[in-house]
């Protein structure tokens, strides 16, 4: 047992370990996913998160080395979120004549978003530090952290916060939207998007690529929005 301590101690000092873990963490948790015909309760994010978090605790092993280790995963958001411009291009045509009912869903969507994570904060008795860290919620992360900071929120309260929210809507979205009668795959999409970011539209993009085009228009938008919004509702609360 005592090898065993020595051997891993060695590796936990490699940069490489805890991005090997977190790719091989997912796709584990992604043939689980193929394997149980996608089951919504085994979404691969969430999965991989509570494989990771239990691995973590596990080892002792603090949050900074393991970031040390996966930042590059970190880097590689940018560049993805970049290329869901390609499926939106070939959207293009019919995104122009709905621009209108669009333009509606998305105030709709980020007003509820915001005022929701409020409403649920003051219900629950947060402070105003928790509260200003919930309200960018819906927002892609790196937005999200940036706003939440800007208005005095805890940026690490916010990552939680916005992981838990794609993951909830990434598992409970399609089958909530079924049951209230939606079949649009792109409504489904864009209100993916709109409401659970990135993790939710990788979900979108499961159920073909005029959903996943919409979840990634969705979720562009609103972080656009939620940047512009949040600093208004907190200065209108007093916050």
């Amino acid at each position: 047992m005592e090898g065993f301590f020595q051997v891993w101690a060695y590796l936990e000092e490699q940069p490489l370990l805890w991005l090997t873990v977190t790719v091989t963490t997912y796709a584990l948790a992604q043939w689980l996913f193929a394997t149980s015909r996608r089951f919504p309760l085994l979404n691969p994010v969430l999965i991989a998160v509570v494989a990771t978090v239990l691995l973590l605790l596990a080892t002792d092993t603090s949050y900074d080395t393991y970031f040390e280790g996966a930042q590059f995963v970190h880097f590689l958001l940018g560049p993805v979120t970049v290329l869901l411009a390609i499926p939106l291009y070939e959207q293009l045509p019919r995104l122009q004549r709905q621009w209108l009912p669009i333009v509606v869903a998305l105030g709709v969507g980020s007003v509820t978003a915001i005022g929701s994570a409020v409403a649920i904060g003051y219900a629950l008795g947060l402070g105003p530090t928790t509260l200003l860290s919930l309200m960018p919620k819906s927002a892609t992360t790196p937005i999200a952290i940036g706003v939440a900071e800007k208005l005095g929120g805890e940026a690490s309260l916010t990552a939680v916060f916005v992981i838990m929210t794609g993951i909830t809507v990434a598992v409970a979205g399609i089958p909530l939207l079924r049951l209230i009668g939606e079949r649009d795959g792109t409504v489904k999409g864009f209100a993916m998007g709109v409401a659970g970011h990135g993790i939710a539209t990788a979900r979108a993009f499961q159920h073909g690529q005029p959903t996943g085009a919409y979840a990634g228009l969705g979720m562009g938008l609103n972080a656009t929005l939620t940047a512009l919004l949040a600093p208004l509702v907190a200065w209108l609360l007093g916050l």
